[in-house]
């Protein structure tokens, strides 16, 4: 649901880029019209409320079981990236159901580059020889819970000039890029551009370098703790996230003392959007369409296809009311439990 949002955000920016956003949905009409005038999405929504597209892309979620309604017919979280002949040019699924990918990534997916913003939080290491070396908090203006970003690091290396990857001999230093943060930021392993061989004369030795524009990019996302769904009004809280990062430039003859860049980004944590229902009442970007209602929709439906698990389907109904009853009961900073509990 927050992805649908952010992609209504960037909707402008899609279309400047080239791009038509489509968005394919378990859910009935009447709910992605109501989603729809509630957060005033203008790109096209359409139902797949039988599951018949999502089966026949293969992207049916099997970790749901039948008796699971009204979440049974739920694709796989994904999105697609497709060019004028209709060719896949990427696609995404990510591990974690409630992660999405942010829209830049699928305008770089559809360009073959990463384009860093000028509006994006990026800075510059000194300059050293002629080597420039910056770093980006690409893919968004903020951490929200469940929307993955992207730390770019970008060497941009003069011709005849290199940096190594992994591995090196003993005494070369390889290109690593660290990146840290608060508890419940959640740092992906890096994504390396392709390396060419390379032989060092006099020595035998092929390794493997980068040269002319290389971006190594870390994902990074945040948990509930540390971005929870709702923040409060007139806050405006931060996180703070430290990259470091280690290079060795080389030509076809000598190679420069390592260096060590490190740079610190205060990146604003903001709220997700959540459905309209008591777990998430205060998150200001709750959507204002009516979550109950639809619901109920999605599980008569999924009962009238499955009748036969119906005794099942209400078992499953009244355990998952048990744990939102008991979530309800539980204390909170803001609702200390009652006297002698």
């Amino acid at each position: 649901m927050t992805h649908l949002v952010e992609m209504q955000e960037a909707h402008d920016k899609l279309e400047r880029a080239g791009m038509k956003l489509y968005a394919i949905s378990y859910d009935d009409v009447d709910a992605l019209a109501a989603f729809a005038e509630a957060q005033s999405i203008d790109y096209t929504m359409l139902s797949d409320a039988n599951s018949e597209v999502i089966r026949s892309l293969g992207i049916l979620n099997t970790n749901v079981a039948p008796h699971e309604v009204p979440f049974y017919g739920i694709p796989f979280p994904g999105t697609y990236v497709i060019d004028e002949d209709g060719r896949v040019v990427a696609k995404f699924f990510p591990r974690h159901i409630t992660l999405r990918e942010s829209v830049e990534t699928f305008i770089d997916a559809a360009a073959g580059k990463i384009t860093i913003a000028d509006d994006e939080p990026q800075q510059v290491a000194d300059d050293h020889d002629d080597v420039r070396v910056s770093v980006a908090f690409h893919g968004g203006d903020a951490l929200r819970t469940g929307l993955q970003r992207r730390i770019v690091a970008r060497f941009d290396l003069p011709e005849g000039v290199h940096i190594y990857g992994e591995p090196v001999p003993d005494g070369m230093v390889a290109t690593t890029v660290d990146v840290s943060g608060p508890d419940g930021l959640v740092v992906e392993a890096p994504i390396l551009p392709p390396t060419e061989p390379f032989e060092i004369k006099g020595m035998g030795a092929k390794l493997d370098v980068w040269s002319g524009v290389v971006d190594i990019v870390v994902p990074v996302w945040a948990e509930s703790k540390l971005a929870p769904f709702s923040v409060p009004d007139g806050e405006t809280p931060t996180a703070t996230i430290d990259v470091r990062v280690r290079y060795q430039a080389c030509d076809d003859y000598a190679c420069r003392l390592p260096r060590t860049e490190t740079f610190t980004f205060e990146i604003p944590i903001a709220s997700g959007t959540t459905p309209r229902l008591s777990a998430f009442r205060g998150n200001p970007n709750s959507t204002t369409m009516s979550s109950t209602k639809h619901l109920s929709r999605m599980v008569r439906r999924s009962l009238l296809k499955r009748p036969w698990l119906a005794l099942r389907s209400f078992r499953y109904l009244l355990s998952q009311r048990r744990h939102l009853d008991a979530a309800a009961d539980r204390p909170t900073p803001d609702r200390p439990a009652p006297d002698g509990q």
